[in-house]
């Protein structure tokens, strides 16, 4: 399974608003929610490969799926 690589917070978010999700609030996490799941994302640069991995398993994405949204 590939990881993700480390990637800054806005192209997360990017990546995110594609599968519609929507931004709900930003202070030290930006947190984004579809209206079943919330995530929050840390908004620092890079996001760890493996926080970045558990984000998008949480959104229902695989690794493949969310490295083509980027």
């Amino acid at each position: 399974m590939p990881r993700i690589p480390g990637i800054g917070y806005e192209q997360a978010i990017r990546a995110l608003l594609k599968v519609g999700y929507r931004v709900i609030r930003e202070g030290k996490h930006t947190i984004l929610s579809n209206g079943e799941k919330r995530l929050a994302i840390p908004r620092h640069n890079p996001i760890n490969s493996f926080t970045m991995g558990g984000i998008a398993r949480v959104a229902g994405l695989t690794p493949e799926e969310f490295l083509k949204l980027l």
